[in-house]
This record gives C-alpha cells, sequence and structure tokens, in this order.
C-alpha cells in the first residue's frame, strides 16, 4: 500500500545480476543456486493484508537506483513480460524452497495497440510495478515471485532470460509474507521449475530457419523479425481472480494464437521438426498442432 518495508528486507536476494536461462533448474523458484544469496539472508517476514497493493521494484545492483547508470533499473533491450506469483508455504523462512505448489496473481505482456511490452512500461515507471494481492486467498505464510522475462535474445533455447525483481534483476528471488485476514479460495497451481518449457532442436540446415517445435511460445520467440502482433505468456495457469474469472482484472495484453489444425497425409502442414520458412523458401508456413513455426539460430 505505498510504504517502504526497507532496502533488501524480508527478500532472499543475490549478489550477482545474472539471469537464469535454464527454465528446468531448480534456480527459477527462488535463485540461491548458480547465483547465491547475499548474507546473511534476510529473516524478516513482511506482513501484509489480502486485498493490498503491492509494489515490486528493479534495479541494476544492490545499491538500488542510480539516475547516472543508463541499465538502470534495466537495459531497455531487455523486453519481456512481467509477472508475480505467489505459493503457499509453511514456513516462509525455510530454506527448500522445492515442491511448492504457484499461482499466478499478476502478468503483463505486449500490447499490439501500442507497440509496448510490459519492460518498457517498468522503465517508464522507474523500476516499478504495483499489483494487488487476492483478497479472497488463505491467510497465512508466502513467498511471492515477481518476475521479468527478457525476450533480446530468445530466438533459440537457452536465450531467454528470466530475472526477478527486488535488487538486483539477476536471477528469481521471493520476498517472504505474512498474509492475514484472508479467505479460503483454493487456486489453481503449477510447480517450479515445471511451469515453463523449453527445448533445443536439432536441424539438419545449415543456416537460420524456422522450424515447427514443441516449446513454449513465451520462452522461445523472435522478437525482431516477423514483428509480434501477439504474445502467450509463458507461466503457471490464467491468472487467480477473486471473481471467478480465471484472467481477473489484470494488465493481460497479449493474444493467445489458436492452435494449428492436426495434420492430414497429403496436406501442406508441416509436421513436427520440418522447415517451414527462411529465404528462399515457397512451402507451407503452417506447422500441425501443437506445433508453431519459429526462427532459431542453429
Amino acid at each position: 500500500n505505498g510504504a517502504g518495508q526497507g532496502h533488501i528486507t524480508g527478500i532472499r536476494v543475490s549478489n550477482f545480476d545474472g539471469p537464469i536461462t535454464d527454465v528446468t533448474s531448480n534456480d527459477v523458484i527462488c535463485n540461491g543456486g548458480i547465483n547465491p544469496y547475499h548474507q546473511p539472508m534476510s529473516q524478516v517476514i513482511i506482513t501484509a493484508n489480502a486485498g493490498d497493493e503491492i509494489t515490486a521494484e528493479w534495479h541494476h545492483t544492490l545499491a538500488g537506483a542510480d539516475s547516472s547508470d543508463p541499465g538502470d533499473p534495466i537495459d531497455s533491450s531487455h523486453k519481456g513480460p512481467i509477472l508475480a506469483s505467489l505459493a503457499k508455504i509453511p514456513n516462509a523462512l525455510q530454506t527448500d524452497v522445492t515442491g511448492n505448489k504457484w499461482f499466478k496473481i499478476y502478468e503483463d505482456g505486449y500490447s499490439n495497440s501500442s507497440g509496448l511490452w510490459a519492460v518498457d512500461k517498468l522503465i517508464a515507471n522507474k523500476g516499478r510495478v504495483i499489483f494487488s494481492l487476492p483478497s479472497c486467498i488463505a491467510a497465512g505464510q508466502y513467498l511471492l515471485r515477481v518476475e521479468l522475462i527478457a525476450l533480446h535474445a530468445a530466438s533459440s533455447y537457452p536465450g531467454t532470460e528470466l530475472y526477478a525483481s527486488t535488487l538486483p534483476p539477476g536471477a528469481m528471488e521471493c520476498a517472504q509474507l505474512q498474509i492475514n485476514r484472508g479467505e479460503s479460495s483454493s487456486p489453481a497451481t503449477a510447480n517450479l521449475p515445471g511451469a515453463y518449457s523449453g527445448t533445443h532442436i536439432p536441424y539438419t540446415y545449415n543456416f537460420l530457419c524456422s522450424g515447427c517445435a514443441r516449446t513454449d511460445s513465451g520462452i522461445m520467440i523472435n522478437i525482431y523479425y516477423p514483428p509480434v502482433t501477439s504474445y502467450t505468456i509463458p507461466g503457471p495457469p490464467p491468472v487467480f481472480s477473486c471473481s471467478g474469472n480465471p484472467n481477473g482484472s489484470t494488465s493481460r495484453t497479449s493474444s493467445t494464437p489458436s492452435a494449428s489444425p492436426t495434420p492430414v497425409p497429403g496436406s501442406s502442414i508441416v509436421a513436427q521438426y520440418g522447415q517451414c520458412g527462411w529465404n528462399g523458401y515457397t512451402g507451407s508456413t503452417t506447422c500441425a498442432a501443437p506445433y508453431t513455426c519459429r526462427a532459431l539460430n542453429v
């Protein structure tokens, strides 16, 4: 609700500002692996009420806001979506964060009408993003994970860079919360790792080509060419809403492309791993479900 909780207080922050690129790693949960936690790790549990407004903040380094740093809060090339998720946990200070069940409470992606990504808005807002805790979730202790997914190198996997909020934007970090005055709703949940998928697809072509690949369309995408007209935000199930609408009142500005049809022998639908584009290519660009045509560096 606009009240600062203290610099890196109640947050599991890392000293290194490098991203997480392996979406199958346990580091996507709260970090602490390849990017060790800043010591001593905060033993504060931040108190909030269900329905409270939360402000998460990104900066380039642990020092915080720096107007002299052109990369603060994050380099403008690092375009992509921003998401926030919660996991109910017996003790918000426990060191083991594996096996928790996560549900998404906020997301903001790409607006085709404005041409802006969530990161563009984050930079304009000096590193801050604001969302609300659902008013109907159960009281108790939680981990709050707020994440920025940078897509500037996401045309192949691994290439997408996952960053967390709250100083620095270097990897996944979690805030430790005690949420009071809740109700009893049970949101649909997902596992981390497991909510994202990324697959390296081997090709026999000796040039940059588009291929049909089963991968998370929000994790592997070329944001430069062809121009982005829609973007599917990855992660846990749709944003939880107390109103019963799974998308709730969020900033989801993306559209989800419809699935490709089932292949029919002799048709123009391209099978998995088949070529579906590149300079001089004149064949079909329609992939068999559930694959999509993507430009990859090989």
